[in-house]
């Protein structure tokens, strides 16, 4: 089975567009895997304790090839992770791709969610993985967010 790829396009500022979705994601009992490029993990990690003055997103950052700690993932409703590929994909997981390139293993996932900003490479490379996602199988769908 094919997951439901959602592309949120036009995205002047891509990490706080991250951090509202995962607050929507968290609020309605998701559980979230963040994928991307080790800085802009760690960029959003930052973001994620600051973006509300009076409010915490629980989350957790794995980097690399970290051992994975069961108990934690158990209990962490949002990951921030370099690498996903030996990531078990429970009901209702939902990955965000904040990188250039196609996530591995993204069709374990029920829901994958690609962020892609504004600027001329990152748009390039959205559609490349959309064109990508095609020839997977998928039927993804687009959201145009650009006044977000």
């Amino acid at each position: 089975m094919t997951p439901d790829v959602a592309f949120h396009t036009g995205l002047a500022d891509k990490p706080a567009y991250a951090c509202r979705l995962l607050r929507k994601a968290w609020r309605s009992g998701a559980r979230v895997i963040v994928t991307g490029a080790p800085e802009a993990l760690n960029r959003l990690d930052v973001q994620l304790w600051t973006f509300e003055q009076d409010e915490f997103l629980p989350h957790a950052r794995r980097r690399g090839a970290e051992p994975r700690d069961a108990l934690l993932e158990a209990r962490t409703p949002i990951w921030l992770a370099d690498r996903i590929d030996d990531w078990p994909a429970p009901e209702r997981l939902v990955l965000v791709n904040l990188g250039p390139a196609l996530p591995t293993v993204f069709e374990r996932f029920a829901r994958v969610i690609e962020l892609v900003g504004t600027d001329e490479d990152d748009v390039l490379a959205g559609r490349r993985r959309w064109r990508e996602y095609l020839a997977a199988g998928c039927q993804p769908k687009k959201h145009e967010a650009a006044a977000a």
